[in-house]
């Protein structure tokens, strides 16, 4: 079966040879560190141990995944709370506006209106999607709106 042709890294200026197209793993490292500066770590963005509290509340009343139940299947554990309405709390904090800020938490508390319980599965592509993972660019959500 025939090889695929090298690719060149997309930073600008490298021009390292690499198998796949993307970054060579120097620029990968480096890419992917600013992604997660940006993002900031779990508590920054709201994932205190009241979250794990709470979530681990809500799964318990809420076992199980909305979205497969949707689509007919029955009985598939829910993995993670998902917020339906991204809320974006990190960005609200980092700006500074208390009105943002305090509509932000609003959001991520919002259990009876902006929680959802939704397996690894799902979870994974509506974060992807919103987020621009796989390749995919952000979609602007309804909260930065």
């Amino acid at each position: 079966m025939p090889k695929r042709a090298k690719s060149i890294c997309r930073q600008a200026g490298c021009g390292a040879s690499i198998e796949k197209p993307g970054h060579c793993a120097k620029h990968e490292k480096a890419k992917q560190v600013a992604v997660d500066e940006q993002r900031g770590t779990a508590h920054e963005r709201g994932y205190t141990s009241a979250w794990t509290k709470a979530r681990a509340a809500y799964l318990r009343v809420h076992p199980l995944c909305v979205h497969c139940a949707k689509e007919g299947r029955r009985a598939v554990p829910a993995h993670a709370v998902d917020h339906i309405i991204p809320h974006k709390l990190k960005q609200a904090i980092d700006s500074g506006d208390a009105a943002l800020i305090a509509r932000a938490r609003a959001l991520f508390w919002d259990s009876a209106n902006n929680w959802q319980p939704l397996c690894k599965t799902h979870h994974d592509r509506k974060t992807a999607t919103e987020d621009g993972g796989w390749g995919r660019s952000a979609k602007a959500s309804p909260a930065s709106l």
